[in-house]
């Protein structure tokens, strides 16, 4: 299995992994922040929700940008807005104010869009038969970071305890660091200005493509983030220490992130539709597990949230590589940005839902309810490339003028 190699995608694969390690902040330091300030398990869901629909808007905002600035100082962009709401969250801890919580997860959100849009930056810097594991080798770097991070979840609490704060915001401090180094990289890139019309919000709404490829995005996400949004939680619930629950939840994380370089290498020899199938049918397994698996065993919680990343890797390397299929550097833009808008907007509503179903319904109907949208992706085997072509669905989104 060949990995493409260039200077400028080692570069790009260094920002993106040194980024990622500030990825646990909103959604496990979030929910445990969250939750300890309002008192109850219901607002669970809201940081991670607020954290998924800024990178949403993020999206769109990176999407203007890179064809102002480059791509890479757009991604930078994203990351200076992390590093801000990493101290509004902060702040939001030591004056226990929910409402700053939220604000802060808000603008992390831009930031997490950079660390996933980096995969299409990735796939720029490849030649068009070696962009899956262009995406692969840029998702497998933001894994050693992403990896990393719950596991300070431990360490990263003494340290924001030894300085006053509240434990839970330590994290905080890691994504200050981690977003602000990836910016540093990142900003002094003299990546080439793509010249074409911006994607603006309005036009993600009247021009979404209708393509498998969303689908299997906006499936995966949503089920992924749902399931993901209240498990810190129920883990801490049945009594795991804080350096468990980073464990389990960093092998969850390894799951998602770490196969990437050999589903980009699947996905350019057999076609991202059956790789997204088999994605599908991995969410599926995992929820199921999630609701009939003992509450109480972590290796039976670390094996579900395992199965849940494979899934999700698989469906999201294979559903990038759809939404992109033919289309010019130029193009790719619009085409990513409806994609992480279509990520955002589905995640935010399953991660807001989440701890409402959970509360009402208990652990095991939410794992039921992310078994049943993460079986969207096995839409992907409808997929069909067409060689050489763009795919007409995706003509009204790329139309210039």
């Amino acid at each position: 299995m060949r990995i493409p190699r260039s200077p400028r995608l080692l570069r790009l694969a260094v920002a993106t992994g040194l980024a990622s390690i500030g990825l646990a902040a909103g959604g496990t330091g979030g929910a445990l922040l969250a939750t300890q300030i309002a008192g109850t398990e219901a607002v669970a869901g809201l940081p991670f929700g607020l954290v998924v629909a800024g990178s949403a808007g993020g999206a769109v905002l990176l999407s203007w940008l890179t064809v102002r600035i480059g791509r890479s100082r757009a991604l930078a962009g994203g990351y200076l807005l992390g590093v801000i709401g990493c101290v509004l969250v902060v702040g939001a801890s030591i004056i226990e104010s929910l409402p700053l919580v939220l604000v802060g997860s808000l603008l992390l959100g831009p930031a997490n869009a950079s660390v996933f849009l980096a995969r299409y930056a990735g796939a720029d810097l490849a030649a068009e038969a070696d962009r899956g594991r262009a995406i692969g080798t840029v998702l497998f770097a933001a894994a050693l970071g992403a990896t990393l991070a719950p596991n300070l979840l431990g360490p990263s609490g003494a340290v924001a305890a030894a300085l006053g704060l509240e434990p839970f915001s330590g994290l905080y401090l890691v994504g200050f660091v981690s977003f602000g180094v990836g910016m540093a990289i990142l900003v002094t890139d003299a990546a080439p200005v793509l010249r074409t019309p911006p994607l603006t919000p309005l036009a993600v709404g009247r021009r979404l493509p209708p393509a498998a490829g969303l689908v299997v995005l906006g499936a995966a996400n949503a089920a992924m983030v749902g399931l993901m949004a209240v498990a810190p939680v129920h883990l801490a619930d049945r009594g795991h220490s804080l350096g468990l629950i980073g464990l389990v939840i960093s092998v969850h994380v390894m799951g998602m992130l770490m196969p990437s370089p050999v589903t980009g290498w699947l996905a350019d020899r057999i076609g991202p539709g059956p790789v997204a199938a088999a994605g599908g049918a991995l969410l599926v397994a995992a929820g199921l597990w999630a609701a009939v698996g003992d509450q109480a065993d972590w290796w039976s919680a670390t094996g579900y949230l395992v199965t849940l990343g494979l899934g999700w890797n698989l469906a999201v390397i294979a559903g990038s590589a759809m939404l992109t299929a033919g289309l010019s550097p130029a193009q790719r833009p619009r085409a990513e940005a409806a994609g992480e808008v279509v990520m955002g907007l589905t995640a935010a509503v399953g991660a807001g839902a989440a701890g409402m179903v959970a509360a009402a319904g208990g652990w095991p109907a939410l794992a039921l309810a992310a078994a049943l949208v993460g079986g969207l992706a096995l839409t992907g085997i409808t997929y069909r490339a067409a060689s050489g072509t763009v795919d007409r669905s995706f003509r009204p989104l790329l139309r210039d003028g």
